[in-house]
């Protein structure tokens, strides 16, 4: 298959034909799609290019579009002049394969979008679509996309999730007029998602109840199931946590799917080189060191152990607390004993032999360094964050003195 996408090196271009690559060198194949070649066409590509892609493409992707113009009246020319441009070209070249338009929600011209001349614009093209199609017989995918947001979309332009994601990651300010606005989103990853599917002639299709689409399989449009909506206020608050986990270490809950997983990401996207490093403190005497790595408020916390050569780190128990090591460099032994108890278990662990070993609740145990020469590194998991004033923790050897 060979795939036309206009407007390539825009937000959903870029994503797009990245994402088709990846298909087209074989690195991602949990779709049923051949693609053969992809055609990018922009701004700044030939009329002559456009004729020769229109004559050999299989599908097309037309996201070409103008979103802040100088003025007003370029809407239509961008928007509308380009697709009926495009479309003249298939008919030239009798090429009837389908063709998707990244129309807008303003194109509703409901509510705040009444009297968009950007909302205008996107009405003409799809209606334009949809004469293409009934007189050529070409299937046309028209959806209408809210706000987008992801990986590479340009802050201070037309998304106020990319301009908060870039400011808060580098240290800029924000303005938020009214912090209960609410907005509904579209990953780019769902996104592109949907647009694989329309390649397998999948699209999702929809009629609309005023601004919402209605899932309905003969629907006039198409539309990415999977949206999110959230209000302003709850958008700079989840950055603020990002922020702030650099130094807290406690990592929010991102369930799978989430709208914060999805925003974690994105505000991850936009951090400058020097936040790329993340520092930590460690508590380091003569036995070796430990950091703290990564918290969480419900699934414990992650930490990394040296100790040196000889060095027999623990020798304690808890109540309710359990703990999980796993030596990812260097050779160590491992005991435990159940309190009240005679019998010493021990586990034999090293680098080369990646293994974990669970520290029960009731069990003193230990950690030994059994190398004389080299440091011995261990990954070490906890249920619970460590409370000073709750510890959990009572000193006891796991060897007793005769």
């Amino acid at each position: 298959m060979k795939i036309l996408v206009t407007g390539a090196k825009g937000f959903v271009g870029r994503n797009l034909t990245e994402n088709l690559k990846n298909i087209r060198d074989g690195k991602n194949r949990t779709r049923n799609i051949s693609v053969e070649d992809i055609f990018e066409y922009d701004i700044d590509s030939t009329a002559e290019q456009l004729d020769q892609y229109c004559s050999e493409c299989d599908f097309v992707f037309n996201l070409a579009g103008v979103n802040r113009p100088k003025d007003a009246s370029e809407f239509m020319k961008g928007n509308f002049g380009f697709a009926e441009e495009l479309l003249e070209t298939l008919k030239k070249h009798g090429n009837k394969c389908p063709v998707m338009l990244s129309s807008s929600i303003q194109a509703t011209l409901i509510g705040r979008y009444a009297g968009s001349d950007y909302g205008n614009s996107k009405l003409h093209g799809e209606e334009l679509f949809f004469k293409y199609g009934q007189e050529t017989g070409a299937e046309v995918l028209v959806y209408r996309f809210p706000n987008l947001f992801g990986k590479w979309c340009r802050p201070n332009y037309n998304s106020a999730v990319a301009t908060f994601c870039h400011n808060i990651a580098n240290d800029l300010p924000i303005t938020v007029n009214d912090r209960n606005t609410q907005l509904e989103l579209l990953y780019i990853d769902d996104l592109i998602e949907e647009m694989f599917d329309a390649l397998e002639g999948k699209a999702h299709r929809c009629d609309y109840d005023g601004l919402d689409p209605v899932s309905n399989s003969e629907g006039r449009y198409c539309y990415v199931p999977v949206t999110h909506k959230v209000t302003l206020g709850e958008i700079v608050d989840y950055l603020e946590l990002f922020e702030q986990q650099r130094k807290t270490l406690i990592m929010p809950e991102i369930p799978e799917g989430s709208f914060v997983k999805k925003l974690y990401s994105t505000y991850l996207s936009y951090l400058p080189e020097e936040k790329m490093v993340l520092e930590f403190v460690s508590n380091t005497d003569n036995r070796g060191s430990f950091t703290e790595m990564v918290k969480t408020l419900n699934c414990g916390q992650f930490s990394v152990n040296v100790s040196k050569p000889g060095i027999t780190k623990g020798e304690h128990w808890h109540n309710t607390k359990w703990e999980m090591f796993m030596v990812v460099s260097g050779k160590a032994l491992i005991q435990e004993r159940k309190i009240g108890t005679d019998e010493v278990l021990e586990f034999a662990v090293d680098g080369d032999h990646l293994k974990a070993v669970y520290m029960l609740p009731g069990y003193t145990h230990n950690i030994i360094n059994v190398s004389e020469t080299e440091n011995l590194v261990t990954l070490m998991w906890a249920n619970e964050l460590f409370d000073r004033n709750h510890p959990d923790t009572f000193y006891l050897k796991v060897e007793q003195e005769d």
